[in-house]
C-alpha cells in the first residue's frame, strides 16, 4: 500500500530523516515509535502530501480513502452544530450527497442520460457508508464522552481539547481504507481511551498509530516502525517483541560505533602526526580520504540512548499517617454550578492512589484544592501532620514561568530545598533530567513538550515532597520516558495522587482508585484490575442497600434499632420485588417492541435500497431517497430505545441478584 524508498526530509540545516525505506502492507496495524521530535508526525506529513520529501519517493498504491485528525479542528459557520460538523467532515460525504440530489432533480425532469451516473454516484455513497454515517458518527461522539444533548450545540463553543475529540470522531466513523491517528489519547480521558481501544480492535483497514500508550500499542498493533537517528526501522513483531529486539539491535550498533570511532580515531592521529611531513604527505592526504568517507556514513545512536537515565526521587520527609482528608466539599467556579458536589473521602500515608473518570467531573479541580491553589466553596479539605505536596499540573503555564531559564528555574527550587547543597551535585541533577550544557540558559517559553514536563519534574523532585499530586504527567513523555517515571514512582516511598489517561501507568503505579462519577466518589482498595472488576457489582449492590436500609429505618422504635427477623427480611424482599415487578414488565416490552419494530424497519431499509439500486421507471429517486433517510432515522430512535430500556432492565436484574446472593 505505502512504499518508502530512500526519502530524506531536512528542515533547515537539521537533518530529520536520512534514506528512509520500508513499506506498509495492505490490513497492517503497525505502531509509530519513537522519541519526541524524531520525525514520525513528519511521514504522516509525507503520507497526506502536507510535506515533499527532499529526496526520494513515496509510493502510494490503489489510491486508498485516508483518514487523519487536523490538528487546529474549525467549524464551517459560527452556527454549525457539533453534529453537522462530524458529518461534514467525511471527505467526500457532502459533495457525494449535494450531487445525488441534483441528478435525482434531472432523473425527475426526465433526463435519463442522469440515470447512469447517478448509479456511480450512489454506489461511491454507499461505499462511503452514507445511508449508516449519522448512526456511526453518534456512537463514535458518545464513546468519546459526548452527551446527546451536546449534538446541537454549536461546535464553537466546545474547548480545544473536546474539538480534537469530535474530530477523531469523524475520521473514526468514516471508516477509512488508510487511518493515520497522531497520539489519539492525548486529549482523552480513561474510559475514552478504553473505548477507543475497543473500537480501533473492529477497525477493518490499515492502521498507522503514532503513539506512546503501551496499551493502545500492545492490544492494537503487531508492527512496529521506530523513527529515531534520523531513519526508521520496521519490526516484524508487536510491542513486546520491538522492546526486546531493539536492545539487540542496539548492542551491535554500538559495537559497530566503538569500532568506528576506533578506527577514525587511529586515522586522525596519523593525519595530525605527518601531514607536515613531505615524505608522509600523500599518505597522509589518502587517510584524510579515508575519515572524510566514515564522517559520511557515521552511525548515529538512537537518541533515546543519549539522554538514559535514572529517576531516583528524593526520600520523602516524614509525616502523619493521614495525608488528606475532605469533608463534605463543594467546589463552584460561578457560584451557580458545582463542580464537585459533597465529595468526601481520604488518603493514607504510603497509599498511590488512581483518581479516575469522565473529563468535566473536576478530577483537575480536585488536584488543585488539595495542592492549595484553590479554596473550597462549602466543607473541609484538610492536608495532614507534616505533608508537603508536590502539584504538577496539566498545564505547565501554571506551574513553570516562561521567561526564566531552565537554570533559574530548577535554581530556585533547588535553593529552596532544605536537604540539597554543592554547585556539582545540582548540575548532576540537571543532567539527570537529561539538560546539558546547552539547554540551561533556553527560556522554559521555548522548550518542546518533553522538555517542559522533564523541568517540572525536576522542579518537583528538587523540592522533596511526601505527597506528589500528578495531573496528566505521561502526555509528553515517550515510551522509555513513561517507563523510567513509572519505575520511579512505583519506588518512591511517598504517596501519590494521580490523573492519567495511560492504562499501563495507571495499572502499574497505582494500589488503589478513587472513581469520581457524577453521582459522587467511590473507593476501590485495589490497583486498577481490582478497579474493573469490581465498579460494576459496586453500582448495583448500594441501590438494593439504600432501600433495605429504607426499610430498615421504619422498624426503629422507642429510639434503638430492632434487629428484623428473618420472615421480615423475607417480606421486604418480597416488597422490593413487587415494586420493581411493574417497571421489569414495562422495560421487557419495550425491549421487545424495540426488536420487533428494528427487524421491520431493516426490512423496509433492505426493500427502499433495492429500488434505489434497481430503479423500475416509475420510481421517484428523490422521494426513495428520502424514505430511506425516514427509516435510518427510526432505526436510530428504535436503536437508542432498546440501548436504555435494556440497561435499566439490567441494573434492576442486578439489584435483584444482588440481593440473593446477600440476603442479610
Amino acid at each position: 500500500m505505502l512504499d518508502f524508498q530512500n526519502i530524506s526530509v531536512h528542515y533547515g540545516q537539521q537533518d530529520v530523516l536520512t534514506g528512509v525505506t520500508f513499506r506498509v502492507n495492505k490490513f497492517e496495524r503497525i505502531g509509530v515509535v519513537g522519541p519526541n521530535g524524531s520525525g514520525k508526525s513528519t511521514l504522516f506529513k509525507i503520507i497526506l502530501g502536507e510535506l515533499s520529501p527532499d529526496h526520494g519517493e513515496l509510493i502510494i498504491e490503489e489510491k486508498p480513502r485516508i483518514g487523519s485528525t487536523r490538528q487546529h479542528p474549525e467549524p464551517d459557520t459560527p452556527e454549525e452544530t457539533l453534529l453537522e460538523y462530524s458529518l461534514r467532515g467525511v471527505p467526500g460525504f457532502h459533495e457525494l450527497e449535494q450531487r445525488m440530489h441534483v441528478l435525482e432533480e434531472r432523473m425527475d425532469a426526465g433526463d435519463k442520460t442522469a440515470l447512469k451516473e447517478y448509479g456511480e454516484v450512489q454506489t461511491e455513497f454507499e461505499h462511503l457508508g452514507g445511508y449508516d454515517l449519522e448512526t456511526r458518527v453518534k456512537v463514535a461522539l458518545g464513546g468519546l464522552g459526548f452527551s446527546t444533548d451536546e449534538f446541537t450545540k454549536p461546535f464553537a463553543s466546545f474547548s480545544g481539547g473536546w474539538r480534537m475529540r469530535a474530530e477523531l470522531s469523524r475520521v473514526l466513523a468514516s471508516e477509512p481504507d488508510l487511518l493515520l491517528l497522531d497520539e489519539p489519547s492525548n486529549y482523552l480521558d480513561l474510559p475514552a481511551v478504553d473505548w477507543l481501544q475497543r473500537y480501533l480492535k473492529q477497525y477493518q483497514g490499515t492502521l498507522m498509530l503514532i503513539s506512546h500508550d503501551r496499551y493502545l500499542l500492545r492490544t492494537l498493533t503487531n508492527i512496529i516502525v521506530e523513527v529515531d537517528a534520523e531513519t526508521a526501522t520496521r519490526y516484524e513483531g508487536n510491542l513486546d517483541w520491538y522492546l526486546r529486539e531493539r536492545e539487540v539491535r542496539f548492542q551491535h550498533l554500538l559495537a559497530a560505533k566503538e569500532n568506528q570511532d576506533h578506527h577514525r580515531e587511529q586515522l586522525q592521529r596519523f593525519v595530525d602526526r605527518f601531514r607536515a611531513q613531505a615524505t608522509k604527505a600523500a599518505q597522509a592526504q589518502s587517510r584524510q580520504k579515508l575519515i572524510d568517507k566514515i564522517d559520511e556514513q557515521r552511525i548515529v545512536l538512537p537518541k533515546r540512548y543519549s539522554r538514559r537515565g535514572r529517576l531516583r526521587l528524593a526520600e520523602p520527609p516524614a509525616s502523619g499517617i493521614e495525608m488528606f482528608r475532605c469533608e463534605n466539599l463543594f467546589f463552584s467556579y460561578d457560584g451557580v454550578k458545582n463542580v464537585l458536589h459533597d465529595v468526601s473521602f481520604n488518603v493514607s500515608r504510603g497509599d498511590k492512589v488512581a483518581l479516575i473518570g469522565y473529563n468535566g467531573l473536576g478530577k483537575s479541580t480536585l488536584m488543585r484544592l488539595i495542592a492549595g491553589a484553590r479554596q473550597p466553596t462549602a466543607g473541609k479539605a484538610i492536608l495532614g501532620h507534616n505533608v508537603v505536596p508536590g502539584y504538577l499540573s496539566q498545564e505547565f503555564a501554571e506551574t513553570i514561568p516562561p521567561d526564566l531559564t531552565v537554570y533559574r528555574i530548577a535554581k530556585n527550587a533547588w535553593q529552596g530545598a532544605t536537604n540539597l547543597t554543592g554547585e556539582k551535585n545540582f548540575r548532576n541533577q540537571l543532567g539527570a533530567f537529561g539538560f546539558d550544557e546547552n539547554d540551561v540558559e533556553k527560556q522554559a517559553g521555548v522548550l518542546s513538550g518533553g522538555e517542559k514536563i522533564r523541568l517540572a519534574f525536576l522542579r518537583l523532585f528538587l523540592q522533596a515532597p511526601n505527597f506528589l499530586l500528578l495531573d496528566e504527567p505521561t502526555t509528553h513523555l515517550d515510551l522509555d520516558g513513561r517507563q523510567l517515571l513509572q519505575d520511579a514512582l512505583r519506588e518512591y516511598k511517598g504517596t501519590i495522587l494521580l490523573v492519567s489517561h495511560d492504562i499501563e501507568f495507571v495499572r502499574a503505579v497505582a494500589t488503589s482508585v478513587l472513581e469520581i462519577t457524577r453521582e459522587g466518589i467511590r473507593a476501590f482498595p485495589g490497583g486498577y484490575d481490582y478497579y474493573l472488576e469490581k465498579r460494576d457489582v459496586g453500582r448495583a449492590v448500594p441501590a438494593a442497600d439504600a432501600r433495605r436500609e429504607e426499610k430498615a429505618e421504619a422498624a426503629k422504635e422507642d429510639g434503638g434499632e430492632r434487629k428484623l427477623t428473618s420472615k421480615e427480611l423475607r417480606q421486604l424482599r418480597a416488597a422490593e420485588r413487587a415494586k420493581t415487578a411493574p417497571r421489569m414488565r414495562e422495560l421487557k416490552k419495550r425491549v421487545e417492541t424495540a426488536e420487533k419494530k428494528l427487524e421491520e424497519l431493516q426490512v423496509a431499509l433492505d426493500a427502499a435500497s433495492e429500488e434505489l439500486f434497481n430503479p423500475k421507471p416509475t420510481t421517484n429517486f428523490a422521494e426513495c431517497n428520502r424514505q430511506v433517510q425516514v427509516i435510518q432515522y427510526e432505526i436510530d430512535r428504535y436503536t437508542q430505545d432498546w440501548e436504555e430500556a435494556a440497561t435499566e432492565l439490567e441494573q434492576l436484574q442486578n439489584e435483584q441478584n444482588a440481593e440473593r446472593a446477600n440476603p442479610q
